[in-house]
């Protein structure tokens, strides 16, 4: 049986979110403050994390913080607040998808499975790939989520480098924002354009710290974005 994490400091919450769990095939593993859920998930290794932002002792992005730095497991990160940049700000450190609080339970369950479905297929696409793509001076390493530019290895988040790939694996095509959204975040994320311009946004700036005139992430005016290779 796979477990499912789920902590929340609201034991409402976390009872309604165990009982539609359980429905779905799960052992839910619950946790009323970051401390504890970074103890369950070291000691069970669950299959998705649903993680409240507000919570004691460590917050959610806290927590997703430490788990990205040995996991790639589906994080979905919970809050009563729904304001864009705290979007972004989740995504950028690693959380697969976001919910606003209310929620429906049965929403919370389709989007553990629209993320379980996306990690499933992602294998078969690096095999397809072959892991590992160069670029001029710009290298991509699935199997570690790394780039690295002439030979400098970047602080990406796994977002950025998934992004990245993306762009960079079909050269001079164009994606719409809702194409990167569908792609990145899946059908079932309910974000919209803006999350893709921030997110470009701060990728951009990580990759202009180190030279690269070979290519470049374009702006497409009014369609979206595309990886551009020089002359």
């Amino acid at each position: 049986m796979q477990y499912i994490l789920i902590a929340d400091d609201n034991p409402d919450i976390t009872d309604v979110l165990s009982e539609y769990a359980k429905k779905e095939g799960y052992e839910a593993l619950l946790a009323a403050d970051g401390e504890e859920a970074l103890r369950l998930f070291g000691q069970y290794a669950p299959a998705v994390v649903l993680l409240d932002v507000m919570m004691p002792k460590m917050d959610g992005y806290a927590v997703c913080r430490e788990i990205r730095k040995t996991s790639d497991v589906p994080v979905i990160l919970i809050t009563a607040r729904g304001e864009d940049f705290e979007k972004i700000m989740g995504l950028d450190i690693g959380a697969d998808d976001y919910i606003v609080k209310p929620f429906s339970p049965s929403e919370v369950m389709a989007r553990v499975r629209a993320v379980l479905r996306r990690m499933v297929k992602k294998p078969q696409e690096n095999v397809a790939n072959k892991n590992v793509l160069v670029v001029a001076n710009l290298m991509i390493n699935l199997d570690e989520y790394a780039l690295s530019i002439d030979g400098q290895r970047m602080t990406m988040t796994k977002k950025e480098i998934e992004t990245m790939w993306t762009l960079a694996s079909n050269p001079n095509k164009v994606f719409t924002r809702d194409n990167l959204l569908d792609s990145l975040w899946g059908y079932d994320y309910y974000g919209d354009t803006r999350t893709v311009d921030s997110h470009i946004k701060r990728l951009r700036a990580k990759l202009d710290t180190v030279a690269h005139p070979a290519w470049s992430i374009q702006t497409v005016w009014g369609v979206g974005y595309k990886f551009e290779i020089e002359g």
